[in-house]
């Protein structure tokens, strides 16, 4: 199976230390912003979420790592898993994922 990474980010799956390189290709929701109100001086803001960018057609024995918004607006794919429960490093910072979620 042929597994393909749709993130801005190297997915490093860290159960079998396996290395999921950019693809040069990126899956993303649209979006809009609109400042809604301001309080103290600060602009909060409405976001409305639009459709899937980047994400190409299903592809035999193809699976596609894609971000989990990607993968909650797209219901009806089948071929796609977003990065499991994130780990972290003894300083906080992401160092990567324990497995993946469909």
């Amino acid at each position: 199976m042929k597994i393909i990474n749709l993130t801005p980010h190297i997915i490093n799956e860290v159960t079998t230390g396996t290395s999921y390189p950019l693809s040069g290709t990126i899956a993303r929701v649209s979006s809009e912003s609109e400042v809604v109100a301001n309080i103290n001086g600060i602009d909060i803001y409405s976001v409305s979420f639009g459709e899937v960018e980047g994400l190409p057609e299903s592809q035999p024995d193809t699976i596609y790592i894609v971000s989990g918004l990607v993968l909650s607006a797209c219901h009806n794919r089948t071929d796609l898993l977003a990065p499991g429960e994130l780990v972290r490093d003894i300083n906080g910072n992401p160092i990567g994922c324990k497995g993946f979620r469909k």
